[in-house]
C-alpha cells in the first residue's frame, strides 16, 4: 500500500546548487520510499563524486533524476503540486503544516517542489502550485537546510502513506498542470482583449484567479469545457466587429 501511495510523486528541485544536497537528498527518498526526482536547471553536478558519496545506495536516484530547464517542465501531467516556502506571498496564502497538505499528494500524479537553497521560488514559480506547505521551525534560527527540508517532508508522506486514502477509482482526474496553465493563457489573452485586465495588473489579478482555481481542484473534462467557453466567446467578438 505505500509504495502504491507514493510511486506516483515527483521530488522537483529547482536550480540546486549543492552537490552534497542532491545526494542527500536522493538518499532520504530511497529511506522513505520515494523514486522520483526531477531537478530545474540545476547548478551542480549531479552525478560527480560527491553527490554519489552522500547518496550511497540510492545511486540509481540520481541516475535516473530527470532535468529540464523549467519548473512549467518539470511538473507537466501533475494534477497536484505542492510548493515549499519559508516566506508570505504579495496575495494571503494558507501556508499548511506538512502533516495537513502532504497526505493531498498521494495516490496521484504529483509534485512535492522545493526552491533554491538562498532563496527559494520566486513568486512566479509559487504560481504553478496549488497549494503550499512551511515547516515550523524555531524563531531563533527558522532556515532548514534543503536537505533536510526534503527529509522532513518525505518523512511525512511515508508515514501518510499507510493511513490516508487514495482517490477512488471512479474519481475523474483532475487536470494536469499543463491544462491549467494554458487555460489561464487562454484566460488572460481574453480579459486582456475585452479590457477586464490591463497590462501593468495582469499578474496580480491573474494570480487571484489562480487561487480560486485551485480551491475548486477542476478535472480535465471541466478545464476543457472552460476553454471552449473562452473559444466561443472569442468567436462571438470576432464576429460582431
Amino acid at each position: 500500500m505505500e509504495s502504491k501511495a507514493l510511486s506516483p510523486i515527483t521530488i522537483v528541485l529547482v536550480e540546486p546548487a549543492g552537490a552534497l544536497n542532491v545526494g542527500s537528498i536522493a538518499r532520504v527518498m530511497a529511506n522513505m520510499g520515494l523514486d522520483r526526482l526531477v531537478l530545474v536547471n540545476p547548478q551542480c553536478d549531479y552525478l560527480g563524486d560527491e553527490a554519489r558519496k552522500m547518496a550511497v545506495h540510492a545511486r540509481a536516484i540520481l541516475e535516473n533524476a530527470r532535468c529540464v530547464p523549467t519548473l512549467t517542465d518539470a511538473v507537466v501531467g501533475c494534477q497536484r503540486i505542492v510548493a515549499t516556502t519559508a516566506r508570505d506571498r504579495t496575495l494571503p496564502t494558507h501556508l499548511e503544516h506538512p502533516r495537513e497538505v502532504l497526505p493531498w499528494l498521494l495516490g496521484v500524479s504529483s509534485a512535492l517542489v522545493f526552491g533554491r537553497e538562498d532563496r527559494g521560488l520566486s513568486n512566479e514559480e509559487l504560481n504553478v502550485a496549488q497549494r503550499f506547505v512551511r515547516i515550523p521551525s524555531s524563531s531563533v534560527y527558522p532556515s532548514l537546510n534543503l536537505a533536510q527540508s526534503v527529509a522532513v517532508c518525505a518523512y511525512e508522506l511515508y508515514n501518510a502513506a499507510g493511513v490516508a486514502p487514495t482517490v477512488p477509482p471512479t474519481a475523474e482526474p483532475e487536470a494536469p498542470a499543463e491544462a491549467l496553465e494554458a487555460y489561464y493563457g487562454d484566460l488572460e489573452r481574453l480579459l486582456l482583449d475585452i479590457g477586464y485586465l490591463y497590462p501593468h495588473t495582469a499578474r496580480a489579478r491573474m494570480e487571484k484567479f489562480r487561487r480560486l482555481y485551485n480551491r475548486v481542484h477542476p478535472s480535465e473534462t471541466e478545464i476543457a469545457m472552460l476553454r471552449g467557453i473562452l473559444r466561443q466567446v472569442e468567436w462571438a467578438l470576432d464576429r460582431k466587429n
